[in-house]
């Protein structure tokens, strides 16, 4: 059922992977969610105007890393974020969340090696880890 994420399946995908234990009703499961929709906005701003709140970023990534499965929110995030992966693969690098075998989305194979990094990005995280 979920060998292709799309539209039409995402909802449900999304729940099936949920894991947060403390989640009291349907409304706290959609705010999680909408971390997605800030990430985006936070990349489209850094798209515009060149600057990144790259802590903003990563406080949204680690709080969905802790509420989905971590498989499953790589896939949720290449999908909802298809158009910035060279903005997400840098930081899901970085925490070690990055994978290569995507499966399908949206009818299509994400094929690793076709996604650059932005370079500023890396060089904000290499800066963060000390190098």
């Amino acid at each position: 059922m979920f060998e292709n994420l799309n539209d039409d399946n995402f909802m449900l995908f999304a729940a099936k992977y949920y894991e947060n234990a403390h989640c009291t009703d349907l409304l706290e499961f959609h705010d999680d969610l909408k971390r997605i929709r800030y990430i985006k906005r936070l990349f489209k701003k850094y798209e515009q105007t060149g600057e990144l709140k790259d802590r903003l970023v990563f406080n949204h990534l680690i709080v969905l890393y802790n509420t989905f499965e971590h498989r499953a929110m790589t896939r949720m995030l290449c999908f909802k974020l298809s158009d910035q992966l060279q903005y997400l693969k840098p930081f899901l690098l970085f925490l070690n969340y990055w994978r290569t075998d995507f499966g399908m989305i949206n009818g299509k194979q994400i094929i690793d090696s076709d996604i650059p990094i932005d370079m500023n990005i890396a060089k904000v995280l290499r800066q963060l880890n000390g190098d």
